[in-house]
């Protein structure tokens, strides 16, 4: 496949240049860093501060806003970044009322985000964090949940974003996101894998005819192949998966996220919101917030992940509802 890329080198440096020169309004890129910046890092609140590797797209630079991030520190295709990189974001947006850092659970993002948060420490610095592991998928064969961080880390962004906002401190929004986090769930399919980009090799092969339940937003294999199905039995499969995540007196009121991974048109994804929508009715679960788009993508894979959160404040919704600035809510 041919792929809009002059360089594999620097796609990172490229990609920022580009995207904070459309959004020149509210962004600001650190050049020859992976660090992107509101325009004005307010004094009055925390920041909140995640990222990751380039390719996910338009996460996260896509979520600085106001009632969101305040800051983005993006590594290398499927690489996060430097823990030097991290620390220098930390210290170049320090405001006084401390620092929150939204990391997704893979073993790299960890290692880099909690070192840069021991620097950090280790100055003075007043910092802690919140790990998003919402995907339900399983390792193949062996019924090990992987829960890595994948779409899911969205409605976190945009909840602890607005409640930073309104003056949560860092105590307070770090126990706001240990509720949240364990009750959004999330599962992603794919119709055909991503592309091999720069160092990036393609991880499994699909025929025309089948689909991959369970893949990762890297590229990572599923749990399991099957012929291509129709939305609806996609649709069954997914929410029930993800309903049996829950207790039934937790999954009463849920906001839904239908995310497509890069490559699928918005006419499917809107097929298939209708399905989960007849599908959640049927279920008796009251959808209350419902988003469908681009949020959280694998390059140019083509599928989707159903993201389900489970409603147990209504605060949480108020959250999610007040408006942002953030080029990719808006």
């Amino acid at each position: 496949m041919k792929k809009l890329i002059n360089s594999s080198g620097q796609i990172r440096q490229q990609l920022l240049a580009g995207l904070t020169y459309t959004y020149d309004d509210t962004l600001t890129w650190h050049t020859k860093t992976g660090i992107v910046t509101k325009k004005m890092i307010s004094k009055n609140k925390v920041v909140l501060i995640s990222g990751g590797g380039c390719g996910h797209e338009p996460a996260h630079v896509g979520y600085i806003g106001e009632n969101m991030l305040d800051c983005a520190v993006m590594g290398a295709i499927f690489e996060p970044p430097a823990s030097s990189e991290i620390l220098q974001a930390i210290e170049e947006t320090y405001n006084g009322q401390g620092t929150l850092l939204i990391i997704k659970n893979f073993e790299k993002d960890l290692a880099s985000f909690l070192e840069a948060e021991r620097l950090a420490k280790a100055k003075g610095l007043a910092v802690s964090h919140v790990i998003v592991d919402d995907d339900c998928s399983i390792e193949s064969g062996s019924f090990k949940k992987r829960r890595r961080g994948v779409a899911g880390t969205v409605f976190v962004h945009k909840i602890l974003g607005a409640a930073a906002s309104q003056g949560k401190s860092l105590d307070e929004l770090q126990a706001l996101g240990e509720q949240l986090i364990p009750l959004i769930k999330t599962l992603g399919v794919a119709f055909s894998p991503a592309s091999p980009i720069g160092i990036i090799p393609q991880q499994y092969e699909l025929a025309e005819d089948e689909m991959y339940f369970g893949i990762g937003i890297h590229g990572e294999p599923g749990y399991r192949i099957e012929t291509m199905q129709s939305s609806e039995r996609i649709a069954i499969e997914l929410v029930n998966k993800l309903k049996q995540q829950y207790s039934k007196k937790d999954l009463i009121q849920a906001a839904v996220l239908v995310n497509g991974l890069g490559n699928i048109p918005l006419l499917e994804l809107g097929v298939f919101m209708n399905d989960v929508q007849q599908l959640m009715d049927i279920e008796d679960i009251q959808v209350v917030y419902k988003r469908m788009g681009n949020f959280l993508t694998a390059y140019n894979t083509n599928g989707l992940s159903l993201t389900l959160l489970a409603i147990k404040d209504d605060k949480w919704l108020d959250y999610l509802r007040v408006p942002t600035d953030a080029f990719a809510w808006r």
